[in-house]
């Protein structure tokens, strides 16, 4: 049987700052693409998801992949787990990452590593790998008021090719309910992506 084939691979890496649901309706949306994403979850982000959401991701990694494979339908190797300190993984090197890294959403702690260049768990590994490769990488933090530190690590991040895309949604669209205004903020991902989306019509479309 052939291997099935995706058009895209996503790595999507969930750190623990508040604002979970945005990184789970990405991650759904990526798989309703076909996109193949391979995923990383923080220590912290599990906490974060088991708190502000009705999902309860399982202890062991093996059981979340099939948990999440089982919760957004998705295919057949479309989605991966990779643990904290798989080094062996592809993100972890610039022979093998994906063409694109999102972090959403991105803790304050998380930016200050990247920034600095800190490898010591793989998400990081994987934005280092992005930075130095010229690869696309979009941060999502989800963190106010904004202190110095946060602002110059931003502003650090931008000039190295680094997008940095707030977790701050807009209301020109009319949004009925909190769902309405996570998917402003998945939207403007996937457009950054270039991948299709309909959750959000573009400016001036009906």
């Amino acid at each position: 049987m052939a291997e099935p084939t995706f058009p895209k691979t996503v790595t999507l890496a969930i750190t623990g700052a508040s604002g979970a649901q945005y990184g789970l309706r990405l991650l759904q949306c990526l798989l309703a693409a076909r996109v193949r994403v391979w995923l990383l979850i923080s220590d912290a982000a599990r906490i974060v998801i088991n708190t502000e959401t009705d999902i309860s991701l399982p202890e062991e990694e093996e059981r979340t992949e099939c948990f999440l494979n089982d919760l957004y339908n998705a295919e057949p190797e479309q989605l991966t787990l990779f643990s904290k300190r798989d080094w062996f993984s592809p993100v972890a090197s610039g022979t093998g990452a994906a063409s694109s890294l999102v972090i959403c959403p991105a803790s304050g702690g998380t930016l200050s590593a990247i920034a600095c260049g800190a490898s010591n768990n793989l998400i990081e590994r994987a934005a280092d790998v992005a930075l130095k490769e010229r690869r696309q990488l979009i941060i999502v933090p989800r963190e106010a008021p904004y202190s110095e530190v946060h602002l110059e690590n931003m502003l650090k991040l931008t000039r190295m090719g680094a997008v940095i895309l707030p977790a701050s949604p807009g209301f020109y669209q009319k949004p009925q309910s909190v769902e309405e205004l996570v998917d402003f903020v998945v939207a403007r991902i996937l457009s950054q992506l270039h991948i299709e989306q309909d959750l959000l019509p573009s400016w001036g479309g009906q």
